[in-house]
């Protein structure tokens, strides 16, 4: 067996299992997830259309899906890309995009094929944070090196606090604009200051921009890497890759569908590692997604339920906890008045709502964990919902 895999911590949802494993809420009321950012709202009509084309779905299971994906798809997301982030030069979709069956597996896979695994190596990524980048880089043999996101610091990483000989080492940063758990977003400068980091110590950037999609205000959308690159005048975007889905932008994390973009000889290396891996996505999902990337209505909608939603929670939330909305996604990473677990454990039973602790997804580092006194809260059923487990944490608040 592989012998990296004991290094590896119990995943985040496993743990919160074994955290309510034999407890009972005194609540009769219906459970509210909070836990998990799955969305919750009804994905596109059209795509569901799609998806039901006997034709097309017969047509995609008749044969072995390419790598690379269809031209019409890559086609599809460089003319996204290209319009959302203001890329002048475009991306090539040829050399500069690769579909994915999911940013999950991506995000994973692309440490597998980054990462050297010589002993001292290390892969740096935001503390807290989505853990598949931890488990990526544990499973290469690489060392991770957490960077400190303090709340007097707006929850943004400490790039400058990282010495010369840890940036030395590193092979790998993942970074997460807008983060999760935070929602905090990373600005144009911020992008461009780890690009100079790149540049001198000879390092990959992996941007996960899941979330990039989910925002509070319309015409005024979060910055990307990719974005940062063009501003700099660097088309071929050299370092630096992008990960985007459409998991949270069109309520799809079914479908399995996203894609990578960026560098084309970082592609061209991890199109290699892809041949073998064997994830290439199915042609009915590709004509599907593609459909879903040419569309910005239902996205534009998507938006509008999640404004809907946190202003509708805000206060009821922000009365009791201290939180601050999200520059992007939706999740709110509150401050608890006990440490998180137990937070979450007393209002299970209270209340039946589940939230996740913050301890969950972030590691201590000289004695302080970033997560501990905190939870996040995903925002992502109905309203109704939403306003229903909000008015119950604050009831169990009020109580004491």
């Amino acid at each position: 067996m592989n012998p990296h895999l004991a290094t590896l911590h119990r995943y985040p949802f496993e743990r919160l299992n074994a955290l309510k494993a034999g407890l009972q809420p005194r609540s009769n009321a219906p459970h509210i997830a909070l836990s998990i950012g799955e969305p919750k709202h009804a994905p596109p009509s059209f795509i569901v259309d799609a998806l039901r084309d006997e034709g097309a779905v017969v047509s995609g299971l008749g044969a072995y899906p390419a790598t690379r994906g269809t031209n019409a798809l890559r086609d599809a997301i460089a003319k996204w890309a290209s319009t959302r982030f203001s890329l002048a030069q475009g991306l090539d979709p040829a050399t500069q995009v690769l579909p994915v069956a999911g940013t999950r597996e991506a995000l994973f896979s692309f440490g597998q094929a980054i990462l050297t695994g010589t002993p001292g190596s290390s892969c740096a990524m935001p503390n807290p944070f989505y853990q598949i980048y931890e488990g990526a880089a544990l499973l290469r043999g690489a060392r991770p090196l957490y960077l400190p996101c303090p709340a007097d610091n707006g929850f943004q990483p400490l790039f400058d606090a990282v010495p010369a000989h840890a940036w030395a080492a590193c092979e790998l940063v993942y970074l997460c604009s807008p983060a999760n758990p935070s929602g905090k977003t990373l600005s144009i400068e911020d992008f461009a200051r780890v690009i100079a980091l790149a540049d001198e110590y000879d390092f990959v950037i992996a941007s996960d921009e899941c979330y990039s999609e989910i925002y509070p205000q319309e015409g005024n959308a979060p910055a990307g890497l990719l974005g940062a690159c063009a501003a700099l005048g660097r088309n071929d975007f050299r370092r630096c890759v992008v990960f985007h889905s459409l998991s949270k932008r069109s309520n799809l994390p079914g479908l399995r569908s996203g894609f990578v973009a960026g560098d084309a000889e970082v592609l061209e290396r991890y199109y290699l590692y892809r041949t073998y891996h064997g994830c290439a996505m199915p042609e009915h999902v590709q004509a599907a997604s593609r459909l879903a990337w040419l569309d910005e209505a239902h996205v534009i909608a998507n938006r509008a339920a999640y404004r809907a939603k946190f202003d509708a929670v805000t206060p009821i939330i922000g009365a009791t906890l201290e939180c601050d909305r999200p520059d992007g996604g939706f999740y709110f990473w509150a401050r608890t008045p006990i440490d998180g677990e137990s937070f979450a454990r007393e209002l299970f039973v209270a209340e039946n709502v589940t939230v996740l602790p913050g301890s969950y997804l972030s590691r201590p580092i000289d004695g302080h964990d970033p997560g501990r006194d905190r939870v996040r809260m995903a925002w992502v059923a109905s309203l109704a919902e939403c306003v229903d487990g909000a008015e119950r944490i604050a009831r169990f608040l009020a109580r004491g």
